[in-house]
């Protein structure tokens, strides 16, 4: 039966027409297919379409604005914002697209819109190539990649975004476009940090690199050292090649077997330092760090795959997160940030992170609508907890992490590492001379702002000169 003020003949309609599955409530899989990585959202759309091809997408589309559905658009249901869901509307799901194919002559990889980064990462693994994917495994490439993409390998690669080479587009129409430097280039530009403003990527094609070797360095310390350790890391970070990437972690130190047992529970700092290469070239490089007294480490070569791994945290759980990118991170900014790592939830899987920025990153088109990527540091209080009653103390642990580095920050932001945190930080996270341009491409492609669940950008035409 059709979810109240969906006509039935339309429901019919569209499953006879979709290759995938579409779900209401009611139905076995609904729970299933409504739930997202962040256990703090619970909505129940009327719909959900579970594509399997660009052609269902693009019958889903046009179903939803038939039937005056709100549209949002799932690809690895990792915004923490939960806006892969709604309530009440149609959720075009892309997960079973999630098909890659690896062009080790060209170097080149077409990513199905709902393939995760292991879905990339393990395709490309055989052919000893890469490009700059997530810090977690589960994170949908789509979604990371339309907001500018950051992670390990970006010093070395670029942000994801700066490796793209094409996307195949589902507009609010319902129309099929394709975007390339020589086709629809404007909306090619905006798709470089834009987000999915613009319509549903149902594949994206990305520049691949050489990397026959990835290592990592994981050295633990006792919280009350971490001061001393992050001043060292930061001064390493400042002169580090760019095959070095990697973070701090204030974290709660795990049950392993390398973390010593008095550790174990208590909120600990780790220095985490990847390598895009051996491990011997990693320890000679990185060996201003491990003469610190660290009290363990995990030291390794290991395919880039399985580093993504690493710090994957299970669904369901609690999320609230932000984040500021910095100028600089001197004493003072040191300080304050590792003091803040006292109020963080532990045990729990939150995690107080700074990255460290530049080398590719920095020397990118400084074109695309991504302004953070000038900044040298970025913070990112992780906030993931399971009881609720621990809500409101972890939320305002994130708020005030921001806010102590505040003196520092540069004003832009990373839009896939906050949630809706209103429109002065949507714009912050594109600038607002792009953000003038991005909402002309909006007017273009989504006049009526069918995909507004997202960093939204409004549609405004430009005015005739």
């Amino acid at each position: 039966m059709a979810p109240q003020g969906i006509a039935e003949a339309a429901l019919t309609g569209l499953r006879q027409q979709l290759t995938g599955e579409a779900i209401v409530p009611g139905e076995p899989a609904y729970d299933d297919a409504r739930t997202i990585f962040n256990g703090m959202i619970d909505r129940r759309p009327a719909v959900i379409a579970q594509c399997e091809t660009g052609a269902d997408v693009a019958r889903a589309v046009r179903f939803g604005r038939e039937q005056d559905l709100a549209i949002a658009v799932r690809g690895g249901g990792h915004s923490v914002a939960g806006m892969a869901v709604n309530d009440g509307g149609l959720v075009v799901d892309l997960r079973r697209m999630h098909t890659v194919i690896v062009n080790p002559v060209e170097r080149a990889v077409r990513v199905g819109g709902g393939a995760t980064m292991s879905h990339l990462d393990r395709a490309c693994q055989p052919h000893d190539l890469a490009t700059t994917g997530g810090r977690a495994s589960t994170t949908g490439v789509g979604g990371f990649m339309l907001g500018g993409g950051s992670g390990w390998l970006e010093r070395k690669f670029g942000l994801a975004c700066d490796n793209l080479v094409a996307v195949e587009l589902v507009t609010a129409a319902g129309d099929t476009v394709h975007a390339s430097e020589d086709e629809n280039p404007e909306l090619f530009w905006a798709l470089h940090g834009g987000g999915g403003n613009f319509g549903v990527a149902t594949a994206i094609t990305l520049q691949l690199h050489s990397l026959p070797a990835m290592s990592m360095i994981m050295l633990l310390f006792p919280a009350e050292k971490g001061p001393e350790a992050v001043r060292a890391h930061r001064d390493f970070c400042d002169t580090a090649p760019d095959e070095v990437g990697g973070a701090v972690l204030y974290l709660t130190g795990p049950p392993e077997p390398f973390v010593p047992e008095e550790l174990v529970g208590k909120l600990v700092c780790a220095i985490l330092v990847t390598y895009a290469g051996t491990e011997e070239q990693a320890r000679k490089v990185a060996e201003p760090m491990l003469g610190l007294g660290h009290a363990a480490e995990v030291i390794a070569q290991l395919p880039y795959a399985e580093l993504q791994c690493m710090l994957d945290d299970p669904p369901g759980l609690r999320n609230y997160w932000s984040a500021e990118y910095l100028s600089g991170f001197p004493d003072d900014a040191v300080d304050a940030f590792c003091a803040r790592a006292d109020a963080m939830p532990v045990p729990s899987n939150s995690q107080h992170i700074m990255f460290p920025m530049g080398g590719a990153v920095a020397r990118g088109p400084a074109d695309y609508p991504v302004p953070w990527r000038s900044a040298r540091w970025g913070i990112h209080p992780f906030g993931i907890w399971s009881d609720p009653a621990d809500d409101e103390r972890a939320r305002q642990w994130v708020r005030e992490a921001r806010n102590d580095v505040m003196p520092w920050s540069i004003g832009a932001v990373y839009g896939n590492f906050i949630g809706q945190e209103g429109e002065e930080r949507v714009v912050a996270s594109f600038g607002a001379e792009n953000y003038r341009r991005l909402a002309a491409v909006k007017a273009e492609y989504d006049p009526d702002n069918v995909f507004r669940l997202n960093h939204n950008i409004k549609p405004v035409s430009p005015v005739p000169a």
